[in-house]
């Protein structure tokens, strides 16, 4: 059977690169979008790609979104916190449809964090038997340039609660193409990848080498989580995401962001992206 995968997300900082990839292996794509005028310009010239609405919320979207498939790939929206609600439904629709392999963009360190919803997802995956890969990432290097983006250009100033803790920054493009490879090859079925930057840093660090590659002073704010929450709450963004951030970010700090691991160069075949160069490659997203 030749491959047709459903990619979900598919204009996110990981679901366009990995359709680039997939679409110049030409496998046929079903982009399963939220908002099908948004996204219709994003595929335009992609013979490979249908774009379908979907939606985790609304199962009328399921069966189109479905057609053909044999392999499925998603990332939690940040704004879903409950998956028994908001993923069970769509993951036992996966089920009934037989899919071949089912790849989540997961949490590095998870296995250690019953309480983040990825967890919870992965649970879900493995108590309905699917056949799955779990791609479990550091921090997205991408956080800098959209979570944090708005305190970077107006203050110059990373607020963001890590303490002086380590995180193996990894960037989403690579993550992108390491789930394609994943999709690609039958060895990655019922895997877990631990999947990490080349090296682990502090957020002081960071901040130094944005001034060191941007020729502008940047700075490491370090507030507490109670103040990051209240900020956050106050820009306007979802309880429920806030609460997830700030989960993440009291992980960040117990020392659980800081491991490196090789598995992103054995997959690839090449080291990943530093960060470097990735604030190189985003630099008009700073200034």
């Amino acid at each position: 059977m030749t491959d047709k995968i459903l990619i979900i997300g598919g204009t996110g900082n990981i679901g366009w690169p990995l359709i680039q990839y997939l679409n110049q292996k030409q496998i046929r794509i079903i982009a399963g979008v939220h908002n099908l005028t948004k996204s219709a310009n994003k595929f335009q010239g992609m013979d490979t790609v249908e774009i379908k609405h979907f939606d985790f919320l609304d199962p009328t979207t399921f069966e189109a979104a479905f057609d053909g498939v044999n392999k499925v790939f998603f990332v939690r929206p940040p704004q879903l916190a409950d998956p028994k609600t908001d993923m069970l439904p769509f993951l036992k629709f996966a089920k009934q449809k037989n899919i071949e392999q089912i790849v989540f963009v997961s949490l590095l360190g998870v296995e250690k964090n019953p309480m983040t919803p990825h967890h919870k997802i992965e649970q879900l995956i493995l108590d309905l038997e699917l056949p799955y890969t779990f791609i479990r990432p550091s921090f997205f290097m991408q956080n800098l340039n959209t979570t944090h983006k708005e305190d970077l250009q107006k203050n110059h100033d990373l607020f963001v609660p890590a303490g002086n803790s380590r995180t193996s920054f990894i960037d989403t493009r690579d993550i992108g193409e390491i789930a394609g490879i994943t999709l690609l090859d039958s060895r990655y079925i019922n895997q877990k990848l631990n999947i990490t930057g080349p090296m682990a840093l502090s957020y002081s660090e960071v901040a130094q080498i944005m001034t060191k590659t941007l020729g502008t002073t940047y700075t490491y704010n370090r507030p507490s989580l109670l103040k990051f929450r209240k900020v956050m709450l106050q820009r306007g963004l979802k309880k429920d995401f806030v609460n997830v951030m700030v989960m993440l970010y009291l992980i960040t700090q117990l020392g659980n962001a800081k491991e490196v691991t090789d598995t992103a160069a054995k997959v690839l075949g090449h080291k990943p992206r530093n960060i470097q160069n990735f604030i190189e490659d985003y630099k008009e997203d700073f200034l």
